[in-house]
C-alpha cells in the first residue's frame, strides 16, 4: 500500500493586511490601486478566526499591516487572538496614531514587536514625501516603543528622492535606538509602478547609497567596536542588478497575505493578476487555500515554467522572479521576468533605468500621492 504524496509545506509567516485605510498617501505605495472600503473589510469575529486557523495551520510570525492598523479600533482584540493562537505579532506602523495609552493596550494584549516607516531623515522631505505632516509624530512613537522596552524596527522606502540621504537615515535609527533598519529600495508594483518615473533614481546614487551602507556595517560591527545595532538590511532593487529575486520565497512556498476583505493571496501584489481568482476566508478555509487553491498551485514550483526559465541552472532558486512583476510589465504573468539579464523582456525594466540615468538630477514629474481615484486622474493626464 503505498501512502498519498505529501502536501507543499505548511507556510511560517502571514502577513494580514488589516486595512487599506492610511492617514499617509505614500506614491510608493504597493497597495493595489484599488483600495478596500472599510465597509468590505473583515470583522473583528472573522480576522479572530483568521489567526485562529492560522495559528493550527503552522503559522509563527504575523506582520500586522494595512494601510495603518491602528486605524482598526478592534486592533488590540485581533493581537490577542493572535497571541492566543502562538503567532508572533508585529506591527507595521506609520506611528501617527500610536500614543501611550494604545501602545500600553497592544502591548498587554500581547504585541511582540514594531517596525515605524520613516520617508526620510529629514522632517520636511519626510513630510512631503508621505503627503502630510507627520514626522513629528513618528519621533514621538519610536520614543514610546523604544520606552516600553519592546523591539523596534525602522523600514524605509528609498527612491530617487531619498538615496543620498542613508548616512542621515542611519544616524536617525541610530539616535532613536533602533533595533533593525530596513533600506527597502522601491518595489515597483501599486501606487509605486504608478510613481515609477519619479521614484527612479540613477545607478550612481544606487552605488553611493550601497557603499554607505557597507560603510555603516563595518561601523556598527562588534567586531569593529561598533555596538552591533542597529542591524542594518539593504533590499536589493531588482531593475538594475540583473538577476531575478524569488517571489516571498517562491510563490505559495513560505508566506500568505490576507487582504483587508479576506482575500488570500501569495503576496500583496497578486491582487493585480487577472484569472487568478483568489479564494476568501469567507468561503474557504486557510488549509484548503493553501493546499488546494489555483490561486496557490498555479506558480508554485517549476512544472509550469516555459524558456528560458525551464532549462536555467537558477530555476530552483529564483523560480523564474516575480509573476506579477512580469505581468505587470509585460502583460503575461507566465512570462520570465524581465529583471533578469536572461529575458527576453529585460529591456522593459532597463529602459526605464537609463531614463533615470539620463534624467539625472534634473526635475522629477510630480507625484501622484495614495489615496482612492488619484489614479484615474493620473491617467487621464499622461502614462507612467
Amino acid at each position: 500500500m503505498t501512502s498519498a504524496a505529501p502536501g507543499p509545506a505548511r507556510p511560517w509567516a502571514m502577513l494580514a493586511e488589516l486595512t487599506h485605510a492610511c492617514p499617509l498617501q505614500c506614491p510608493y505605495c504597493s497597495n493595489p490601486l484599488e483600495l478596500t472600503r472599510r465597509s468590505r473589510e473583515l470583522t473583528t469575529e472573522q480576522w479572530t478566526d483568521v489567526m485562529r486557523q492560522a495559528g493550527e495551520f503552522g503559522v509563527v510570525h504575523t506582520h500586522l499591516s494595512g494601510g495603518e492598523p491602528l486605524l482598526r479600533p478592534d486592533l488590540e482584540q485581533i493581537v490577542t487572538a493572535a497571541d492566543t493562537a502562538g503567532i508572533y505579532t508585529q506591527l507595521v506602523t506609520s506611528g501617527t496614531a500610536l500614543d501611550e495609552a494604545r501602545l500600553s493596550a497592544l502591548a498587554g494584549a500581547g504585541l511582540r514587536s514594531v517596525q515605524l516607516s520613516v520617508q526620510h531623515a529629514d522632517p520636511r522631505a519626510s513630510d512631503r514625501i508621505a503627503g502630510r505632516a507627520s514626522f513629528a509624530a513618528k519621533e514621538r512613537a519610536a520614543a514610546l516603543v523604544r520606552d516600553r522596552g519592546l523591539p523596534l524596527g525602522l523600514n524605509v522606502v528609498l527612491h530617487r528622492e531619498n538615496l543620498d540621504a542613508i548616512d542621515a537615515i542611519v544616524e536617525l535609527g541610530v539616535s532613536w535606538g533602533v533595533d533593525r533598519i530596513e533600506l527597502a529600495n522601491t518595489q515597483f508594483y501599486g501606487w509605486g509602478l504608478l510613481n515609477r518615473s519619479a521614484l527612479m533614481p540613477t545607478r550612481d546614487q544606487l552605488a553611493r547609497a550601497r557603499d554607505a551602507v557597507e560603510g555603516w556595517r563595518e561601523r556598527l560591527s562588534p567586531g569593529s567596536g561598533g555596538p552591533g545595532r542597529p542591524e542594518l538590511v539593504w533590499v536589493v532593487p531588482d531593475y538594475f542588478d540583473g538577476v531575478a529575486k524569488p517571489c516571498m520565497g517562491g510563490w505559495g512556498a513560505v508566506s500568505l497575505t490576507v487582504a483587508p476583505d479576506g482575500t488570500v493571496l501569495p503576496c500583496p501584489a497578486a491582487a493585480g493578476l487577472p484569472d487568478l481568482d483568489p479564494p476568501t476566508v469567507r468561503d474557504r478555509p486557510l488549509a484548503w487555500i493553501w493546499d488546494h487553491s489555483p490561486a496557490f498551485t498555479r506558480y508554485r514550483g517549476t512544472d509550469w515554467m516555459a524558456e528560458p526559465c525551464r532549462s536555467c541552472s537558477r530555476r530552483d532558486e529564483d523560480f523564474g522572479g516575480c509573476r506579477c512583476q512580469a505581468y505587470a510589465l509585460t502583460g503575461d504573468a507566465t512570462r520570465t521576468d524581465p529583471a533578469c539579464a536572461l529575458s527576453p523582456d529585460h529591456g522593459l525594466v532597463r529602459a526605464p533605468a537609463d531614463e533615470g540615468d539620463a534624467a539625472g538630477a534634473s526635475q522629477a514629474p510630480p507625484y501622484v500621492y495614495r489615496r482612492p481615484g488619484a489614479h484615474r486622474s493620473a491617467d487621464r493626464r499622461t502614462p507612467v
